[in-house]
């Protein structure tokens, strides 16, 4: 190899083959094992963290090691994530002989990155979470390992046990509601793609067949909704994905036709909602206690100085059944004082009940 000193000058010298990139990896440590490799900003507090090779390459190692030792050996795994120092460790890690990298552009529209996860039958994925911020939703398969493995994965061993002794003591427990949603990555497409849908759809009392226009999906008390524009209601209603039993049709719809908000946040945070009544219902101190964890109710919370509170709120038609459902087990400790239609639901419900149990009498 010819290195050119000044216009005219050359100096040679002698240039190594490698085999394979482990063996580069392995001399580049013993040439210049304490010359620095990267300097890059930490995400903490901003300071300048500078690596040198012998540090840059034990990670490496060490990273291979933990990937080889959860049963990645051989496998594909991706990586997704902007520019920074993790994704150049987890790439070239991958590459020297622990796995099949499988390089993810996070700036692909997301049906590309699901088609490409899916494709490539990546095992494993190593992810920032900034990148995370782009997705609704992640495309991973049931038999691949927990997201939090795949994200422990790209971070330094002493993190991980951590962590590890974190997840041991505390835990965001969602309960199993145990309702499948066998559609649910069909609705995401559905989202993603902004496209409408007719669908067959099993309400508490009945099924009928809609064509909506989804605004988006989200997930709460282990369940997915999927806010949407009924064409037939004329209106955005929330649809439970599990209760969708067929998705009958798709196709694009006319923008701007519709008056849908432009994004599941922006649903999920507009005020101006059209209510169709005022409710109130007297609660007690249980009452309150238990109206504290259901997010639709808590909203209308009002503690009393004296004991007990009231929720005092709007509520649209489409609402009045579950609040009826969810109000009824309270017992004396909740008293619907408005509006008439869900007093009336309540008694209703109560007959039903008397009936039920005390008719035969």
């Amino acid at each position: 190899m010819r290195e050119r000193i000044c216009s005219g000058c050359e100096r040679i010298f002698e240039a190594r083959k490698f085999e394979n990139l482990k063996e580069m990896i392995k001399n580049t440590k013993e040439k210049f094992g304490d010359e620095t490799a990267f300097k890059f900003k930490s995400d903490n507090n901003g300071e300048i963290i500078t690596m040198n090779y012998n540090q840059y390459i034990d990670e490496i190692n060490a990273l291979g090691t933990a990937l080889i030792s959860v049963g990645l050996k051989d496998k594909r795994i991706g990586v997704i994530s902007e520019n920074r120092y993790e994704w150049e460790e987890a790439y070239l890690t991958i590459a020297c002989g622990t796995g099949i990298v499988v390089p993810l552009d996070k700036s692909l529209p997301d049906n590309e990155i699901i088609s490409l996860a899916e494709r490539s039958k990546a095992k494993a994925i190593f992810f920032a979470c900034q990148a995370l911020e782009f997705y609704r939703d992640l495309p991973f398969e049931q038999e691949t390992i927990s997201v939090l493995k795949k994200f422990l994965n790209c971070l330094p061993l002493d993190v991980q046990n951590s962590i590890t002794q974190i997840q041991n003591k505390v835990v965001f427990w969602i309960p199993d509601r145990h309702c499948d949603s066998p559609l649910l990555k069909a609705m995401f497409l559905i989202v993603i793609n902004r496209h409408a849908a007719t669908i067959r759809y099993s309400s508490t009392y009945s099924e009928s067949t809609r064509t909506i226009i989804p605004v988006g999906l989200y997930a709460m008390n282990g369940l997915w909704y999927c806010p949407a524009y009924c064409t037939a209601a004329e209106q955005i209603r929330v649809f439970r994905v599990d209760r969708i039993k067929e998705i009958i049709e798709e196709k694009p719809y006319p923008k701007g036709k519709y008056p849908i908000p432009a994004s599941i946040q922006e649903y999920l945070e507009k005020t101006d909602v059209k209510n169709d009544y005022h409710m109130k219902i007297q609660l007690t101190d249980i009452g309150i206690k238990r109206c504290e964890s259901e997010c639709l109710l808590a909203g209308g919370l009002q503690r009393f100085s004296t004991g007990g509170g009231m929720i005092d709120m709007d509520i649209n038609h489409a609402a009045l059944e579950w609040v009826a459902d969810y109000i009824l087990p309270f017992g004396s400790d909740a008293t619907v004082l408005e509006p008439v239609e869900l007093i009336k639901l309540m008694q209703q419900k109560i007959y039903s009940l008397y009936q039920q149990y005390c008719g035969a009498e």
